[in-house]
This record gives structure tokens, sequence and C-alpha cells, in this order.
């Protein structure tokens, strides 16, 4: 199995950094639109990408440290995969540790989600810092 990996640091506090990562209000502000959800281990929700549709269970959730997501249903191949946001403190700012697990091959569909995951990553980033993010279908949407 391959996995991505990210870490980068948000000029922000852990405990903004997690409500970002963790509640249907953050993550719609900075990754794409999500129907309400509770931030609860077992819980699940999904995201909406326009017509395309992904339904995540929150497998690993302790507040303001980490919180893990696996896909469980997905038309596109990447159910089981499990993205996880570990976060801690580092020199005043929060330390973000990215993963995507469960690719079978490191491939050209690889390369795109590790391209896609960066992009996301830096609009997390950005609405940590300013309040305003680049989510999918936003006014600031990058394509």
């Amino acid at each position: 199995m391959h996995k991505i990996q990210h870490l980068f640091h948000i000029k922000d506090s852990v405990s903004e950094v997690f409500k970002a990562i963790s509640t249907h209000e953050g993550i719609t502000a900075w990754y794409s639109q999500t129907e309400p959800f509770e931030a609860r281990k077992g819980a699940t929700f999904e995201m909406m990408f326009g017509e395309i549709r992904f339904k995540f269970e929150i497998t690993e959730l302790i507040p303001n440290a980490c919180i893990a997501w696996t896909c469980v249903e997905s038309a596109m191949p990447i159910e089981g995969h499990v993205m996880s946001y570990h976060l801690d403190e580092n020199d005043g700012k929060t330390r973000v540790r990215y993963t995507h697990e469960g690719f079978d091959n490191a491939d050209d569909f690889m390369a795109n989600m590790n391209f896609s995951s960066a992009k996301y990553l830096e609009s997390l980033r950005q609405f940590c810092q300013t309040g305003e993010g680049e989510a999918f279908g936003s006014e600031r949407y990058r394509i």
C-alpha cells in the first residue's frame, strides 16, 4: 500500500484548526460542501463536489489532536482509504501531519490525489489564517 503525506504549519491555535477539520462549518469553508454532522467517532458525513459524492466515517477522534475519516462510499476508487490529520503545537503554530492511506499503486491517480490534497491543505491554511478558504465551488476556488 502507498500513502500521501504532508507536513505543514498554520499560524492559528490547535483548537481553531481542529474546528476547521472536524465541523460542517469548517470543512465547508476550506474543502467542499458537506451535510451537517456531529463530530464523534462512528459518525458519517457526505462531502459533495458538484454531482460527485463521497461518504466518510469518522474512525478516529481525539479533540484538538487528531481526526481520521475513512471513505465508505465513493464513485472513485477510494473506498477504504483513510485520511488523517494529526495536530500539535510547534513554536507558536499548529503543526499538521496529513496522511491519505490506501493506494494500491503509486500511479497517476495517486499523483492527482496528492496534488489535490496539497491544494486543499493550503486552502485550510488560508481559512485558518485569514478567514477565507478556497473550497470547491466557492468564488475563490482555483481549478
